[in-house]
Formats: C-alpha cells, sequence, structure tokens
C-alpha cells in the first residue's frame, strides 16, 4: 500500500477522467491521495473531492505564486475549513523565488505577501493542530529561517525536495519530514537521490506532485498518483530495501504526520 502524499486533483488536466485517475492509483496500489489546495478556491475544490472519494484527504492553503493575488483575510475561512474532517494539513504554503518581478519595489511587494501568507499558515496550523506542507524554491535559507521560529510547534515536511544532502539534513535536523517526487529518478538528479538515500527512515515521504514530474518511465507525460510507485521504487532501491518494505515505511509516516491513523 502506498499514499501519494502531495497531488493537485482538483486541476484541469484531470477534469476528464478523474474517476480513471483515482481508480489507476487503487490498482496501482495507491490507496490514498492528499490532494493539495493552492488558493481559497482550490481548497474548496479540494474538500469536494475528499466527500466524493472515499481514499482522497485535502490540505488547504494558498500557494506563494498566489498569495499576492489572494484576499488578505483568507485564514477566517481557512479556520473553518480546517475542522473538516478530512481536512488533514495546511498548505501548501512557503516561499518562492524563482520567478519574481523585474522592478525592484515589486519584489518587495512579492516577498512580503509571501512571507505574511506563509506566517499565517503557520500560525493557523499551530493553533488547528495540523501538520503543514511546504513549498520552497529557491528560498532555502528563508524558508528554514521561518521554519526554525515553529520548531516544536508545528509538524512540517518540506514537498518535492531536489536539493542536496547538506540542506535535507537541516531540515530533518529540525524534526522536519521530507518528500521526494519522480525527480528523484531522472538521470540527472544525483544530488536529489543521495539525499533520498541519507534522510532518517521515518522522516522520509513520497508523492507525484501531479499533474507535475512524471518518472521514468513517464516522463514528460501528465503526472497521476499511480506513478508514485515508481519512485518509491527506486529510492527504495537506493536504501538498499524491498519496495514493499520502504512502502510500508513511507505509508506508516504518512500517517502518522497527516493524523491518517486516527481518521481510519
Amino acid at each position: 500500500m502506498l499514499i501519494d502524499t502531495h497531488a493537485h486533483l482538483d486541476f484541469p488536466e484531470f477534469a476528464s477522467d478523474l474517476d480513471g485517475v483515482v481508480q489507476r492509483a487503487i490498482d496501482a496500489g495507491v490507496e490514498r491521495i492528499i490532494t493539495i489546495g493552492t488558493s481559497l478556491d482550490s481548497s474548496r475544490k479540494s474538500i469536494q473531492l475528499a466527500e466524493r472519494y472515499a481514499g482522497v484527504y485535502a490540505s488547504i492553503g494558498v500557494h506563494p505564486n498566489s498569495a499576492p493575488e489572494e484576499r488578505r483575510d483568507f485564514i477566517p475561512e481557512f479556520r473553518d475549513l480546517a475542522q473538516h474532517s478530512k481536512v488533514v494539513a495546511v498548505g501548501e504554503t512557503g516561499l518562492d523565488f524563482y520567478r519574481l518581478p523585474s522592478d525592484p519595489a515589486w519584489i518587495e511587494l512579492e516577498k512580503t505577501a509571501q512571507l505574511a501568507a506563509f506566517e499565517q499558515h503557520l500560525e493557523l496550523a499551530a493553533t488547528c493542530k495540523k501538520s503543514v506542507v511546504i513549498h520552497q524554491r529557491e528560498s532555502w535559507d528563508d524558508t528554514l529561517k521561518i521554519l526554525s521560529d515553529y520548531t516544536g510547534r508545528v509538524r512540517a515536511v518540506i514537498h518535492c525536495f531536489n536539493g542536496s544532502t547538506i540542506q535535507a539534513r537541516q531540515a530533518f535536523e529540525l524534526g522536519y519530514f521530507i518528500s521526494f517526487t519522480g525527480i528523484v529518478t531522472f538521470k540527472n538528479a544525483t544530488e536529489v537521490r543521495e539525499a533520498a538515500a541519507a534522510i532518517p527512515i521515518d522522516q522520509i515521504m513520497v508523492e507525484t506532485d501531479a499533474p507535475y514530474l512524471a518518472p521514468v518511465p513517464y516522463r514528460g507525460k501528465r503526472c497521476e498518483p499511480a506513478f508514485v510507485k515508481e519512485t518509491n521504487t527506486i529510492i527504495a532501491s537506493l536504501r538498499g530495501l524491498q519496495p514493499e518494505a520502504f512502502a510500508a515505511q513511507t505509508t506508516r509516516n504518512a500517517e502518522v504526520f497527516f493524523g491518517l491513523r486516527q481518521i481510519s
């Protein structure tokens, strides 16, 4: 059994065949999927999908790239949504400095909006006692600096990890989880594979980030939750484990992280 800990089932790429996507995941042994909100509207839709499918759960959040456009008073609604029985986390939230405006003044405004939203999510998670799904891109030091202030207050995962073993160690020494996508199957992902082999076994999870980052042999195609099996298999090999044993461990990790044992 596997859990895809990060997918975007509400995205338009899945609109035409979502039933098939979910069934193919089940057929591949992926019995549970966490669908991740990236805005208020996306979070509402994620909850609707969690209500529709028994094995789907929702996380509510505003992606950092959406933070400047989202209304500023989103937290009160999120506070209400967090009470839903199938909402298991807060996020995707964090910092993304990869694509910033060219105007220095707009850069500052963008960063300010992302930082404010990030801290609001973390405070919400601490208050609601929910785990947090963290996105970071070209913002590692800033992200860890903010997270360090919440160590012991929230449980967090750095999703779609694509950094070095040193960065991974910085995260897991703070007690945070790290999650890997199909990137780990790419030929040029040497650093990511090294990190996947080194992380403590009880702090690692697997995901697809579907519809993005399809693993080999599906690279270039639309990614879907069933493909998390490929990521699981290659990390198991890197760690000298059987795929079934590694899947059992990452499933336990995800159950603890998202509180799924209490729900089931």
